[in-house]
């Protein structure tokens, strides 16, 4: 099933999906007897989540004529994505990848990846129509999709090349060490995000692509953006704005002034699964980037759609309502301090405490 967008797109996502097949029970994957099919990627995700939440948006990728290239434009189409613009290719297959239900950052994950050669790495300059992509307000992109093929690249680098008019650039610079043949990867991935307007960047990955320590240091590498966002895990997130805290919806390219730094912190979350919680962060702070909130309720929603896919099994789930969100959001500094989300917090039955 193909799903368009009728009117104005509010984003655009390009990148690579894949099937993604999640453990049924906890172990290393030579001792998990099954798996359960999902969807998988940083940029669908993104496009996922914000769809759910009513904005209107696209995801542009290319997938196998496959069974799984089937799957995945249908999962994604379900959650209100226009995929009018996927490409199907036919020699090369949907990519797929396995992974264990442990923690991404502890030494007992495993993950598994068959996307050697997958139709995503033959996207390019050449293979994706640029009106499409540029036809939203923001156009969000991620170094992963830089790292599949050197046509792959190419195709970022044009995207990320800085120019009059467009829609709003929102990188996450997301370093996967692995994906990339050469060690030039980390130096591709700060050329990128200089280019874009918002950057997401966790301060772990800053350090050990750039060998950057601390949000300062940070923004330090990063002058060009408009707004970077250095994620700090439980600690929460920092961000830094150039010009008016209240940034308009669209507003593009270096800014002027100096800086305004915003800190805010994590909520704590009773975690059901530690994985998709940056691709959620993103979503939850482009939504609010779109509604012209400020830079600390940008980052309260990006927190709290976090709590959203941490509190679930797996990568995606639904961002909590907006007038639920906004009353978190809109909590002072010590109720804010107190909250204590847990499974279901974002339904009928959910679990907020603030002991």
């Amino acid at each position: 099933m193909t799903a368009s967008v009728h009117g104005p797109v509010d984003v655009v996502c390009l990148g690579e999906s894949m099937v993604t097949f999640l453990p049924t029970q906890a172990g290393r994957l030579a001792d998990v007897p099954s798996f359960v099919r999902g969807i998988g990627g940083a940029e669908s995700n993104v496009a996922c989540a914000l769809a759910a939440a009513g904005h209107r948006t696209r995801w542009v990728g290319r997938v196998g004529a496959d069974g799984f290239g089937d799957h995945l434009v249908s999962a994604i189409a379900a959650y209100g994505v226009d995929t009018s613009m996927v490409a199907r290719d036919p020699e090369r297959p949907t990519g797929v990848y396995f992974r264990t239900a442990t923690d991404r950052a502890t030494d007992a994950h495993e993950v598994v990846y068959y996307r050697a050669g997958s139709a995503a790495s033959a996207m390019s300059p050449h293979t994706v129509p640029s009106g499409a992509v540029r036809s939203g307000r923001v156009l969000h992109l991620s170094g992963i999709t830089a790292a599949l093929s050197p046509d792959c690249l190419a195709l970022m680098r044009g995207l990320a090349a800085r120019r009059d008019g467009g829609p709003l650039l929102s990188f996450d610079v997301n370093h996967r060490p692995g994906l990339w043949r050469d060690p030039s990867g980390a130096d591709v991935l700060l050329e990128l995000a200089r280019g874009a307007d918002i950057v997401f960047v966790g301060e772990d990955e800053a350090e050990e692509a750039w060998g950057v320590r601390g949000a300062d240091a940070i923004r330090a590498a990063l002058p060009q953006p408009s707004v970077v966002v250095v994620k700090r895990g439980a600690a929460g997130a920092v961000s830094f704005t150039r010009g008016p805290e209240r940034l308009p919806a669209l507003d593009t390219g270096t800014g002027t002034g100096t800086d305004v730094l915003t800190t805010v912190p994590a909520p704590r979350v009773t975690v059901t699964a530690p994985v998709g919680a940056g691709d959620a962060f993103a979503a939850g702070f482009l939504s609010a980037t779109l509604r012209g909130l400020t830079a600390r309720q940008r980052l309260r929603h990006g927190h709290l759609w976090a709590a959203a896919a941490l509190t679930v099994p797996g990568d995606l789930a639904a961002p909590p309502a907006a007038a639920h969100a906004d009353r978190l959001v809109a909590l002072d500094d010590e109720a804010w301090g107190r909250l204590h989300l847990g499974p279901g917090w974002t339904g009928e039955d959910q679990e907020v405490r603030t002991p």
